[in-house]
């Protein structure tokens, strides 16, 4: 069941945020959710009104490029909807709650140091002499142990009180990092630090930091594709805010993923110009993804029903364009859409990989607003994507490279 949420402090942080942008639109759905939640000392009005009318804010936001502010009313929806604690958003927007949080962190940094030397001291006292390898043993061997401990039932066991639930949850929201670090133990070390430094490209590294995360957030969807139990949700996880990887001609995904009330979108990307495209999801484990009932391949039920499924989602967001265009700016006419799902590698039968794409080609060749691939050609055309962007960079940062070395004999 839905716990929705509101409060003075959420209906504080919306006022805070209202400064933040000087577009009238956006301040004028900003004005929409003050309205639902009402005024300064009255009950602060929640449930699935407020819930809409911060995703919408969202939404119009993403219009304007301003992706910090969508993304902070994407927050602001998650905890009226129930999905985030109130201490995550005090954590992102509250200086004073952030400089706490801070403080705890580092103090359980500090005490986790002070348990570390605490067992290498007895590893030296009952093993004199220990060596670095027995240390990094010691410490693996503590690391595998965490994997059995558990939560027991009994009287002796532990309980997780909603605090202790609301801690864990600040802490998957927490990026630890290391600020005024000591100067460096020597001056030769200084002056390579310096050295490096000086030659760091901030836009260069900015983009190198984006294709790590592109690169972590495709291996983790591969794993997905490749694990056979993977559900549609966790497929859908793996690709949540990862448009890119459907090709360079979308913005941004939206975070409304409802346009009408029996449709609910796996993945709404937007186009340049405002329009929309569907990404549609199945399973990648579907052995009938192509058949042979009489010599000749062709695409089998499953995909037929995503395919109609898709179709029936495109027909009602052409019948309500002029609501959906006026209310979340979104241009729903002749919107178009891609259906994933399937891989050869779980097709039953005696179909190639090859056999399997030209079949999916010949059908896509007679479709005008569908397209249906496999999750082998999504992973593989990002793959490219991502081969192309770093054989970019790393010509740019050998030529510089280049350019400032002596000429060799």
């Amino acid at each position: 069941m839905t716990t929705f949420r509101s409060g003075f402090t959420l209906w504080r942080m919306v006022q805070a945020a209202q400064e933040l942008t000087g577009d009238a639109r956006v301040r004028e759905r900003i004005d929409a959710v003050l309205t639902v939640m009402g005024g300064l000392g009255g009950k602060y009005g929640k449930g699935r009104p407020l819930v809409d009318a911060l995703e919408s804010v969202a939404q119009e936001a993403i219009l304007h490029g301003d992706f910090p502010l969508a993304q902070r009313f994407q927050r602001f929806a998650a905890y009226a909807r129930g999905d985030l604690f109130l201490e995550i958003l005090e954590n992102y927007y509250d200086e004073d709650a952030r400089q706490r949080s801070e403080d705890y962190m580092k103090r359980l940094a500090a005490m986790g140091a002070d348990r570390a030397v605490s067992a290498l001291d007895a590893l030296c006292r009952d093993h004199p002499d220990a060596t670095a390898s027995d240390a990094r043993d010691l410490f693996r061997g503590i690391a595998r142990s965490a994997d059995h401990l558990g939560l027991g039932e009994g009287d002796g066991g532990v309980r997780l009180s909603i605090r202790e639930v609301r801690r864990l949850q600040q802490f998957g929201h927490m990026e630890v990092v290391l600020r005024n670090l000591p100067r460096p133990a020597s001056a030769e070390a200084a002056r390579m630090m310096s050295e490096v430094l000086a030659d760091v490209d901030a836009g260069v590294l900015a983009q190198l930091l984006e294709l790590k995360a592109r690169q972590a957030g495709l291996a983790a969807l591969r794993s997905a594709v490749e694990a056979p139990d993977s559900s549609e949700s966790a497929l859908h996880a793996c690709l949540k805010n990862q448009e890119w990887i459907f090709g360079g001609a979308y913005v941004a995904e939206l975070a409304r993923r409802q346009y009408t009330p029996d449709t609910i979108l796996d993945i709404p990307l937007l186009r340049a110009d405002g329009s929309l495209h569907v990404v549609e999801l199945k399973r990648a484990n579907i052995e009938k993804l192509v058949i042979r009932p009489s010599g000749q391949l062709m695409l089998g039920a499953p995909v037929h029903h995503a395919v109609s499924q898709t179709q029936n989602y495109l027909r009602t967001l052409d019948e309500n364009r002029p609501g959906i265009l006026t209310k979340h700016g979104v241009d729903t006419r002749r919107a178009s859409a891609t259906v994933v799902i399937g891989h050869p590698r779980y097709v039953s039968g005696d179909a190639t990989a090859q056999e399997i794409a030209e079949t999916l080609r010949t059908y896509n060749a007679h479709q005008s607003r569908i397209e249906v691939i496999t999750y082998e050609t999504l992973l593989d055309s990002a793959s490219r994507m991502l081969a192309l962007s770093s054989a970019e960079y790393d010509v740019d940062l050998n030529a510089d490279t280049d350019s400032e070395e002596e000429p060799r004999a």
